[in-house]
């Protein structure tokens, strides 16, 4: 449970100034990547505590962390651009290569297109993934996800009559995609049309959004005696020590980054930000402080 109020932010990058006596993992003049450790604030605001979100809170020109929250980063970088390396590009990634394990061939459904889920068809296409249905009701998010390498585009609004699991069944001679991945947003509903269109035998699932506290996820005993795995995943099962990689991928071309991001703003800005995003007129903007 959060305690509240509390200083949000924990996708970010930024230069170490200072550090404890006891820290040994950065030093002064690196560039620390935050990551997702200890319930105790070092913030306040006229005498009243302000809380950290996600051990990071980097909405914030200074910020006060763990030194097990971050990872430094030794590849020469923009940080406006590998601060996205703080979350969403390595978890929906990581999914894909760590958790799920996609094979060369295999078909992936990606419910949710935002920057989870745009990730999540980088890290299939990177895979080799024959097919990449991108599912979202909003078809603004239809024409990056393509950009990405989604191979299908698929609106559920456009099918009232018909569960999705339903349509994504017909598109694959009625088997099923090997792999779901639920982005969308913590809809325990879509969670479960995400796990209801894996194929029997071998299909895999993969829940990385948040759902209300208290939602619940279903199904019937005999879908995993029939071979259908469900699964959860944390920052796409990556280590701090992996975002080094990520970052010369990025360097050499072989991770895009720049392409998620719809503009830089400032924090006074952040209203805005946030606006946009809901809109879906882009995935990601990024604050410079």
């Amino acid at each position: 449970m959060y305690r509240f109020p509390m200083v949000m932010g924990h996708e970010s990058c930024g230069v170490v100034e200072s550090v404890g006596d006891n820290v040994t993992k950065v030093k002064p003049g690196d560039v620390p990547k935050g990551l997702m450790p200890d319930g105790t604030t070092r913030f306040s605001c006229k005498g009243v505590p302000l809380y950290h979100f996600m051990g990071i809170s980097s909405f914030s020109e200074y910020t006060v962390v763990s030194q097990y929250s971050v990872s430094r980063i030794d590849v020469a970088a923009p940080l406006e651009k590998i601060c996205l390396l703080g979350c969403c590009i390595p978890t929906g990634y990581g999914a894909v290569v760590n958790t799920a394990q996609v094979f060369k061939g295999a078909t992936v459904a990606v419910f949710g297109c935002g920057a989870l889920g745009i990730s999540v068809i980088q890290g299939a296409v990177a895979s080799q993934a024959s097919r990449i249905f991108a599912i979202d009701i909003n078809p603004k998010k239809f024409e990056i996800s393509t950009e990405f390498g989604a191979t299908e585009c698929i609106n559920p609004l456009n099918y009232p009559n018909q569960k999705i699991e339903d349509v994504i069944r017909s598109k694959t001679n009625g088997m099923g995609v090997d792999f779901s991945f639920d982005t969308s947003g913590g809809n325990v509903e879509v969670m479960n049309s995400a796990f209801d269109c894996v194929v029997p035998g071998w299909g895999k699932s993969i829940i990385i959004s948040l759902a209300d506290i208290g939602k619940r996820v279903s199904t019937l005993p005999i879908n995993f005696i029939r071979g259908k795995s469900w699964m959860g995943t944390s920052f796409g099962g990556v280590k701090g020590s992996d975002l080094n990689d990520y970052a010369q991928k990025y360097i050499e071309g072989k991770l895009k980054i720049d392409e998620y991001i719809g503009g830089n703003i400032t924090l006074e800005e952040i209203n805005y930000g946030f606006e946009s995003l809901r809109k879906g007129e882009c995935i990601r903007q990024v604050i410079i402080l």
